[in-house]
C-alpha cells in the first residue's frame, strides 16, 4: 500500500485544509491535460480520496499504525504537543523536513505542515519571517494571523530602525 501522505507531501498530522491544498497544487501540476503525468493524477486521486474523507482518514491511519508495530501512534491532528516535549529542554522532537530540525526555543503554535514541520512560530520568526508574511497571507494561515501579526510587528520595527540608521541625511544608504 501506498504511503498516501507522501504521494500528498504533507506531513501525518496536517490538517484537512493543508491535505486539500496540497491535493490541488499536486493535481493542476501533474494533471495529463496540462502535460503530466498520468500514473502520478491516479497515485494523487487516490491519496484524496482516503486522506479527503475523515472516516477513510482514520481507517488508514489505524492500518498504518498496525502495520508498523512498535511505532508510536501520531497524535491526533490539532492535538496539543506538550506532551512530546523533553522537560528538560521544552524542545519538540526533531523532525525531518526541508528546513531540519527546530533550533530550540519554541514559542507559540507548531506547524504540523509544510518546511517548518515541527517548528513554532516563535523560531521560525527568528529564522525566516519572510515565510511568516507568506503564511499570514496563504489560506490555511488565516487560524494563525493574530498571533503571526504579532511576531511580525515585534520583528519588523527593529529591522526598520536598522534601516534607517543605515542611511545618510537625504534618506540614501550609507555606502
Amino acid at each position: 500500500m501506498p504511503d498516501y501522505y507522501e504521494v500528498l507531501q504533507v506531513h501525518t498530522r496536517a490538517e484537512p485544509e493543508v491535505i486539500r491544498a496540497a491535493y490541488r497544487i499536486l493535481a493542476r501540476k501533474y494533471h495529463p491535460d496540462h502535460g503530466g503525468d498520468p500514473r502520478r493524477m491516479i497515485a494523487l486521486n487516490d491519496a484524496w480520496d482516503v486522506l479527503g474523507d475523515p472516516a477513510r482518514r482514520a481507517a488508514y491511519d489505524a492500518s498504518r499504525v498496525a502495520a508498523a508495530p512498535g511505532q508510536p501512534p501520531a497524535p491526533a491532528v490539532g492535538a496539543d504537543d506538550s506532551a512530546q516535549r523533553t522537560p528538560a529542554t521544552n524542545a519538540a522532537p526533531p523532525e525531518t523536513s526541508h528546513a531540519g530540525p527546530p533550533p530550540g526555543r519554541p514559542s507559540g503554535t507548531v506547524l504540523d505542515f509544510g518546511r517548518y514541520a515541527g517548528w513554532s512560530l516563535g523560531e521560525i520568526a527568528r529564522h525566516d519571517l519572510d515565510y511568516l508574511e507568506w503564511l499570514q497571507r496563504a489560506t490555511f494561515g488565516r487560524r494563525l494571523r493574530t498571533e503571526i501579526e504579532a511576531l511580525v510587528s515585534q520583528r519588523r520595527p527593529r529591522d526598520a530602525a536598522a534601516a534607517v540608521a543605515n542611511q545618510d541625511w537625504r534618506g540614501r544608504p550609507r555606502g
